[in-house]
């Protein structure tokens, strides 16, 4: 791996349209209330030759509100970052300051800005964050749950089996969990966390800095069941403390912690257990509803 070092030193009026390549600016946006723009992030977006957007429509909103009519809004997003990520390397290399913004947020986090990141430096381009509002860490800090370490999760795969293997992974850390979620899926979110970590507390953080912004805090049973009762809408960050200490010392002490859930239950049919009751044994163990290993048997076998 080649070291690298980028000095980002700037002068008062913080301009750094120099001599030579441009800069890439990753640029926050407000993650629903406009007064989440930043003074220097509406500064930036002024001051730069192009502006790269995942969405221009949404952007060309922000755009008009603060006044903004940049030289170009380049279209930048999952479906043509192949195609658009060097074109926009190009232009920055001519000498062009390039901002780079997401829909919502601070680019580069669970959208494609990552990628152009990587390519910029790469090409030995500075790149420059232009900090502001963030959901997931806005939700945390509201959370009441701890936050003196985290892990932000992102958006969770679409297969059962892919959740399941980043669940596994995560089902240890005693930080505080981060996860995104639309609100067509977040109930069957919250029933595969529960599988995976049992009935911990959680939140459920949703439009934040919108009119409608709300916070709910319980058990995950707890949401889940509220969910039923109130259909979700808007967009959510999930936040689910970590593994307590008392977890943690049952699972050291678990003989079945290396088993998957097949291995576990067929140790109890190996016992002379009916299938029912060695169901019913396995989820005792894990802290699960009997439904859920009936569920993730019955998914397994038709997988």
């Amino acid at each position: 791996m080649k070291l690298t070092c980028q000095s980002s030193f700037q002068s008062n009026n913080d301009n750094h349209k120099q001599e030579g390549a441009g800069s890439l600016y990753l640029v926050a946006t407000p993650i629903g209330n406009l007064e989440d723009m930043t003074f220097r992030g509406v500064r930036t977006l002024q001051e730069c030759d192009i502006i790269a957007a995942e969405d221009t429509r949404q952007t060309r909103k922000l755009l008009s509100h603060f006044e903004i009519t940049p030289s170009l809004l380049f279209s930048y997003h999952e479906h043509n970052k192949a195609a658009s990520g060097p074109e926009l390397i190009r232009y920055i290399i001519e000498g062009k300051n390039l901002a780079l913004v997401s829909d919502a947020g601070l680019p580069a986090i669970s959208d494609p800005g990552a990628d152009l990141v990587a390519l910029a430096i790469e090409h030995g381009i500075a790149v420059i964050p232009i900090p502001g509002a963030n959901a997931a860490l806005s939700a945390l800090i509201a959370s009441g749950l701890p936050t003196a370490s985290f892990t932000f999760a992102g958006f969770l795969p679409r297969e059962r089996k892919d959740i399941r293997a980043v669940l596994a992974t995560l089902r240890a850390s005693q930080g505080s969990l981060l996860f995104y979620e639309s609100p067509h899926r977040v109930g069957k979110t919250l029933q595969h966390l529960q599988e995976a970590f049992g009935n911990r507390r959680v939140v459920l953080a949703r439009e934040l800095t919108k009119r409608y912004e709300e916070f709910l805090r319980g058990t995950i049973e707890e949401c889940i069941a509220w969910l039923e009762e109130h259909p979700p809408l808007g967009e959510y960050v999930i936040v689910v403390e970590g593994e307590s200490k008392e977890e943690a010392a049952k699972a050291e002490s678990a003989w079945w912690q290396k088993l998957s859930l097949e291995e576990h239950v067929a140790h109890y049919e190996n016992a002379a257990l009916s299938r029912k009751e060695a169901m019913k044994k396995t989820a005792a163990d894990r802290g699960l509803a009997k439904r859920d290993v009936y569920n993730a048997l019955l998914d397994k076998s038709n997988s």
